[in-house]
């Protein structure tokens, strides 16, 4: 269904603040427009909120939180700031890292400390690209734990969510966002007035018309957002004149078990793992990121990898509870041998320990990895050996409406709309132009950051 753009009608109720999905910037943006005293109503498409961040490992990254100074960890935001735009070889509007590198830590301690979520440090590996260990998560470590308490923190502030409610139209004239249409599951239509609207509806994964034109290069692979990512907020941007920005940007993931379908975390190559395709061999830099590996994941043989690790990594995996899951449902093997391991992928077992050795014999000094990943002093691989088939997926989109330090939409050519807000996936992020210019954590980074600056701001 088409999104629309119609002249305002006479509307069945308003509300001061609307906001178009409930997802994490959603969810931020309502607890914080409660909390400036507005009246709020959250409208969502699906029977619960869950969106992209469901789909997520659900972790924040802040710098200077009372989390990492607990764990003796000094940080900056400057420092967060200048790891995004090295990520992102300095494609990113510094105002936009700064605001939002700014404004991570005081969310997380807003979040922790006023709505009762339970933050901790992500404190046993290190993310690609992150100079300190700057991740927060629920206990879990789980993206559906963060929206379930984001979910009770906002229905126990009195926020109204309305569920099974897909928007389809905005009512405005001259620019200017008077509310928005929506249809029921029962083919019924309510017409909602607004004094401004928050469009937190997230990217546009799920549209593959959308995903081919943009991103070309990842538009085979397997889409593992959510179904509904499917880019209205960019159909109404353009048809109202605003400002789109890097809607070739993504984040990728080339370790999605296969074909459970299930997330394997990517520590279980940051701390000593390995990828090989399917002749046994490695075939890339493993150290570039999570991101980057979906396009090389997807360029091998049956777009398959197999991820190599060992108990020791997969203990700090367990914390994570789309890992426990993987290994609840056989995605991970394990062997006693590298032949072992062979056998149970299908693998040339000659070539399969070649590559071991080879591997192992870089993290003892001995030679220089042939992929160019930098691994002198990495613990070793020692059996039991594990392994997870993986392939490559997009996870969801890092373009979108350009907006200014109050999370309100630009105009193309200048300006911005007045009563029109973007958060999240709705938004343009700060991961450059491409899938290599995201840092872990940059999509949660900008749904809790904009969705709080959008809250707050005054009517």
């Amino acid at each position: 269904m088409t999104p629309r753009i119609l002249p305002p009608p006479s509307f069945d109720a308003r509300v001061q603040t609307l906001i178009v999905g409930a997802g994490a910037a959603g969810l931020v943006a309502a607890l914080a427009a409660t909390e400036a005293g507005q009246e709020v109503l959250v409208l969502e498409r699906d029977a619960v909120p869950s969106g992209s961040t469901a789909l997520s490992a659900g972790l924040i990254p802040a710098a200077g939180t009372r989390f990492q100074r607990a764990a003796g960890i000094d940080d900056t935001s400057d420092l967060f700031a200048a790891d995004i735009q090295r990520k992102a070889h300095g494609e990113n509007d510094p105002a936009s890292v700064a605001q939002m590198t700014r404004a991570a830590a005081p969310v997380i301690e807003w979040l922790a400390d006023r709505h009762g979520l339970a933050f901790s440090l992500v404190h046993d590996f290190d993310y690609p690209g992150h100079s300190r260990r700057r991740m927060h998560g629920l206990p879990s470590r789980s993206g559906r734990a963060l929206i379930d308490a984001l979910r009770s923190a906002a229905e126990r502030a009195g926020v109204d969510i309305l569920t099974e409610a897909r928007v389809d139209t905005l009512f405005a004239d001259a620019g200017r966002i008077h509310g928005v249409g929506l249809i029921r599951p029962d083919a019924s239509r309510d017409q909602i007035g607004c004094d401004r609207l928050i469009l937190a509806c997230n990217g546009f994964g799920g549209n593959k018309a959308m995903v081919a034109q943009h991103m070309p290069q990842i538009a085979g692979a397997l889409y593992f957002g959510h179904p509904g990512n499917t880019g209205e907020a960019l159909d109404w941007g353009e048809a109202l004149g605003a400002e789109i920005r890097h809607p070739g940007a993504y984040q990728g993931h080339g370790n999605v078990a296969h074909p459970h379908g299930i997330l394997i975390t990517w520590a279980v190559i940051t701390e000593g793992g390995c990828q090989v395709n399917l002749s046994g061999e490695r075939f890339w830099n493993e150290a570039q990121g999570y991101s980057e590996a979906a396009r090389a994941v997807q360029g091998q043989s049956e777009g398959q990898a197999i991820a190599v690790f060992d108990e020791r990594i997969a203990a700090i995996a367990r914390q994570f509870a789309d890992f426990r899951d993987a290994e609840a449902q056989g995605a991970v093997r394990r062997a006693e041998t590298p032949a072992e391991l062979a056998d149970a992928f299908g693998l040339p077992a000659d070539a399969l320990a070649k590559t071991l050795d080879a591997f192992e014999a870089a993290k003892h000094g001995r030679g220089v990895d042939p992929c160019g990943r930098a691994l002198a002093g990495a613990a070793p691989l020692v059996p039991p050996y594990l392994g997870a088939r993986v392939t490559a997926a997009l996870f969801h989109t890092q373009g979108g409406l350009a907006v200014d330090e109050s999370a309100r939409v630009r105009r193309k050519g200048g300006g911005v709309f007045d009563t029109l807000f973007a958060a999240g996936g709705a938004a343009c992020g700060v991961s450059g132009t491409a899938d290599s210019g995201y840092l872990s954590g940059n999509g949660l980074l900008a749904a809790v950051t904009l969705g709080r600056i959008a809250g707050q701001h005054r009517l």
